[in-house]
């Protein structure tokens, strides 16, 4: 792993940090087992789909 040579200013460190945001998930349609329509996460999907998780 790369190491840094100096020391990063706390104004670059903060100003890099301020740039990220979070992303909402990603919803999708499902149909459950029992036949009804619900909107999960996609990486979710698959055990709604399955029965797995009840919503």
């Amino acid at each position: 792993m790369a190491l840094p040579k100096y020391k990063t200013s706390r104004a670059n460190t903060h100003s890099r940090r301020a740039q990220w945001k979070a992303q909402g998930a990603q919803l999708v349609s499902v149909r459950t087992p029992e036949g009804d329509e619900v909107q999960v996460p996609q990486h979710l999907a698959a055990a709604v789909r399955k029965g797995y998780l009840t919503l």
